[in-house]
């Protein structure tokens, strides 16, 4: 995969570059080693037939290249209780995918509720003083064109961050986007 654009909110750049270059190369490392295969068929009516990228597959490689560079899951359990209300939710969690010391890194080729809900995360986990930055690593809108018609892609993102300037969220953020390579 080869990056496309990146955008600092919060001087999410500038913190990932200045505190934790060698996570850093690491990212930008495991981006260029990944690949987009067109291995899945498409059974969607608009594009019923045709040979898309898949994102299962974009994803095991980079679980794989991320595991091995010693990035691994975050999660926080805990019970969830309001104010006035009797039910209590026990094993709720917060969970991020890839995470090394205070660098929180997200692949996201779901819909783009999952991308926003990312920045939610992000937020959470720098709240608890577990994060300093968040990255999140998504197609640009060229690679989601050749993706199922769920996949979102990062200029929307990057888009509604703008949009909200200051007010959400109010974390260090760098967003990454990327295409294949050829």
């Amino acid at each position: 995969m080869k990056i496309v654009y990146e955008y600092s909110h919060l001087g999410g750049s500038e913190i990932l570059h200045q505190r934790y270059p060698q996570h850093e190369k690491e990212i930008y490392d495991v981006i260029s080693l990944v690949k987009g295969n067109k291995s899945k068929i498409s059974k969607e009516k608009t594009k019923k037939g045709k040979t898309l990228y898949s994102p299962i597959d974009m994803n095991n490689q980079f679980d794989t290249e991320f595991n091995t560079r010693g990035f691994n899951e975050i999660r926080d359990t805990y019970t969830i209780t309001i104010p006035n209300y009797e039910l209590e939710v026990n094993g709720a969690y917060k969970q991020v995918d890839f995470v090394k010391d205070k660098v929180l890194v997200e692949v996201q080729f779901g819909k783009y509720a999952f991308m926003f809900y990312d920045m939610a995360k992000f937020q959470y986990f720098f709240n608890e003083n577990k994060a300093d930055v968040g990255i999140e690593i998504v197609p640009c809108h060229g690679l989601h064109k050749e993706m199922s018609s769920g996949v979102s892609y990062g200029e929307q993102l990057v888009y509604d961050i703008e949009r909200l300037k200051r007010h959400f969220p109010a974390v260090p953020v760098k967003v990454i986007l990327i295409d294949v390579d050829n």
